[in-house]
């Protein structure tokens, strides 16, 4: 299955921002949680992005872990490496596009994570074999990703603005079904952990922000929707209008983001 997808700095950004300013959990501090890391711990992070979780992983352990980050996207990439000036690059980034080989050490990863990020694997039970053949004995890989319940009123709005049905997500279409499949076939055990976060918007903007970054780069998952800019612009206004009915109506918009953590061992 090729999905035809890659995220920008800019919409990457915006979401992020969004999930903190107007969320109520830090999921951030979940993952953490679940995954009690342990100092001297060597983590590869696949689809990194800009490095968000590789610097939330080395300021949890305060630089004792030896850390990877890989990603398809160079502009993203380009991105962590800035940051990660600022602690002397003491995490390492590299490009690896995961529907290929991975040229990287196996049996040596304590951690192999992907978030937000497989469900955008070619072949998933590849991508996953991979992942398995870098773990050392007894290592885990975390993955995240949305369940079929994750933002509801999202697509509950997009769907009364436009009058066409939702396509398929990537994510929530394949994540807590095929991809939980072919861990539990490929692992001896896969742990379950669902993160739950209200977005609560008092005003339309915040909502529509969010509804432009999600939408706006990933246009070929919308093509059903929309084709040219012109169209991408009508669709968001009427977008813009149904918001603001559901928003008079309801008192405010609560977007509440679904997300499921497997931690799968080796």
């Amino acid at each position: 299955m090729k999905i035809d997808f890659q995220e920008t700095t800019d919409d990457l950004a915006k979401r992020i921002n969004i999930h903190s300013q107007f969320g109520s959990r830090d999921i951030d501090e979940w993952m953490l949680e679940i995954l009690d890391l342990k100092p001297g711990i060597k983590i590869l992070d696949v689809g990194c992005g800009a490095g968000k979780q590789c610097f939330s992983f080395y300021n949890h352990l305060e630089g004792n872990a030896e850390i990877i980050g890989t990603d398809v996207s160079e502009s993203l990439l380009d991105e962590a490496r800035e940051k990660n000036k600022t602690i002397q690059n003491a995490i390492k980034f590299k490009f690896l596009d995961f529907n290929e080989p991975f040229d990287l050490p196996e049996n040596y990863y304590d951690l192999v994570s992907s978030c937000f990020a497989i469900y955008y694997a070619q072949d998933i039970p590849f991508t996953l074999k991979e992942m398995h053949r870098l773990l050392a004995p007894g290592g885990r890989l975390f993955t995240t990703g949305p369940m079929p319940n994750n933002k509801q009123l999202f697509y509950e709005i997009i769907k009364e603005a436009t009058g066409k049905p939702i396509p398929p997500m990537p994510g929530s279409s394949r994540y807590a079904s095929e991809i939980l499949a072919s861990m539990q076939t490929l692992f001896s055990t896969v742990d379950q952990h669902i993160f739950e976060n209200p977005l609560t918007f008092d005003s339309v903007e915040p909502f529509m922000v969010y509804t432009r970054a999600s939408m706006s780069e990933d246009r070929k998952l919308w093509n059903a929707l929309f084709q040219t800019h012109e169209e991408f612009e009508e669709v968001m206004t009427a977008i813009e209008k149904t918001a603001q009915n559901f928003l008079r109506r309801d008192g405010s918009l609560v977007m509440t983001k679904v997300v499921g953590g497997f931690i799968a061992t080796k």
